[in-house]
């Protein structure tokens, strides 16, 4: 007897539910959980850093006055005289360190007090005719807006408690971009799919998912960048990225002053003297900075006594490779040591190149550019994330939910041992590398099996 279409229907063979593997669904698992849970610090670092990418412009608007000087082009007085200027202008504390004018910028003279701590009083000096612009207490050279957006931005003005934020957001950022990435090609299969959304898909959760994922796998070298960047001045990530360069003897050098002359003193040093320093000596030593090589804007750091070597270091933040340093002798305006940039160390330059892309100012707006449009990329992407997390939530009558379920408990059991022998070694390093994110991953790993093994425990009673 000839089958009716209506039989012929009812005889196909159904089609095979497609299972995740158990690597998948452990990468589906993470990436959802460290999402909702990570993502709210990494809002916080995204408007944060959003923020701090303007912070030269806003400085213009607040410090113009004092920073650019009134008439830029013009003949220079000396060194000595611009010194005595702000000398006249701040009769207290002690002479710390001196920035000539460059460019359209005006002269800093920067005094150090015992009551500022790490902070300290710059005055900002007309190179041209002496005239004194102004004062600000700076941090490092920042003014009080980009030390406020800085402190923000790192530890939500909390001290050292808030620097734990920043690291968890940077720590997890690897999971999260690598795991989307990994889970987004199991979907696509094909480098054009990788890059672009789902654009057939309907409204709803797939076509939220194509967004999310293609913006994310644009976004995820420089986030990875940014995320690396911060963990080297971390707290934890930060201490041991520090340890590893003592041990591969990757730091930054130092300046080695011959044992004949006395060390010099440093740009946040002690306010105390043994001997007083003569302005005159700066022309001397710029002077013979000039002539040994430095070009571009350069610091001075005054020593603790007069007569011993001052050091002159280039600190050019748009184009880092003017950043040779050399200790002068005033009295023979003698060069008695040097540090080159082309003699560091590969990861000490990187580390520098890093922190410079990192704050913003390497190669000017360009970076800041960047930098902010990685920013807004990073707030759509977690938009879009709990976005799905709420389209999937149940919405029939006995089911309904507030919010989403989470992908499978315990799916990823069956990992092969090879997969386990590989991966507990590597969580133990990562916790050690990164605690922020090893030790939450060990604990998530630990509860997941526990309440994987709880749930089929009870699915075979």
């Amino acid at each position: 007897m000839t089958a009716t279409p209506e039989l012929a229907v009812l005889e196909t063979p159904a089609r095979p539910v497609r299972r995740p593997s158990a690597i998948g669904a452990l990468l589906l698992r993470l990436h959802f959980y460290a999402g909702v849970l990570v993502a709210p610090f990494l809002v916080i670092a995204a408007v944060t850093g959003l923020l701090y990418t303007v912070t030269p412009q806003l400085d213009g608007m607040l410090y113009g006055d004092r920073l650019t000087a009134a008439s830029p082009g013009g003949t220079a007085l000396p060194l000595a005289d611009q010194i005595d200027a702000a000398r006249a202008f701040h009769p207290g504390g002690t002479l710390a360190a001196v920035q000539p004018g460059d460019g359209d910028l005006t002269t800093r003279v920067v005094f150090s007090q015992p009551d500022l701590g790490e902070k300290q009083h710059t005055v900002y000096v007309e190179p041209s005719t002496g005239e004194v612009r102004g004062q600000l207490t700076t941090w490092y050279g920042s003014t009080p807006v980009t030390t406020w957006l800085d402190d923000l931005h790192r530890n939500l003005h909390l001290g050292d408690l808030g620097r734990h934020y920043s690291e968890l957001a940077a720590s997890w950022m690897w999971v999260l971009a690598l795991g989307g990435i990994v889970l987004w090609w199991r979907r696509r299969r094909s480098v054009r799919g990788l890059l672009t959304p789902d654009l057939a898909a309907k409204k709803g959760v797939r076509r939220t998912r194509g967004w999310h994922a293609a913006t994310g796998v644009w976004l995820a070298v420089g986030l990875l960048i940014l995320s690396a960047t911060g963990l080297t001045w971390s707290r934890y990530a930060g201490e041991n990225f520090s340890s590893l360069l003592d041990s591969l003897d990757a730091h930054r050098p130092t300046l080695s002053i011959p044992s004949s002359s006395a060390p010099a003193g440093g740009h946040h040093g002690s306010g105390t003297t043994a001997a007083p320093v003569s302005p005159a000596e700066a022309d001397t030593v710029l002077s013979t900075a000039r002539a040994a090589g430095l070009t571009g804007p350069v610091e001075l750091t005054v020593p603790e006594a007069g007569g011993q070597p001052w050091t002159v270091a280039g600190i050019d933040n748009v184009w880092p490779v003017r950043l040779d340093s050399v200790a002068v002798d005033p009295s023979s305006a003698a060069v008695v040591a040097r540090n080159d940039y082309a003699d560091w160390p590969v990861l000490a330059k990187l580390s520098k190149l890093g922190v410079q892309a990192h704050m913003g100012i390497l190669f000017g707006v360009v970076n800041q550019v960047l930098l902010a449009l990685l920013a807004v990329g990073l707030l759509c992407v977690i938009l879009w994330g709990y976005r799905m997390w709420w389209q999937r939530r149940p919405t029939r009558t006995e089911r309904r939910a507030l919010v989403g379920a989470p992908p499978a408990r315990g799916a990823w059991l069956g990992l092969p041992a090879w997969a386990i022998v590989v991966g507990v070694p590597v969580v133990f390093a990562v916790g050690w590398a990164m605690p922020l994110l090893g030790i939450p991953l060990a604990a998530f790993l630990l509860i997941d099996f526990a309440a994987g093994f709880l749930r089929g425990s009870r699915g075979t009673r």
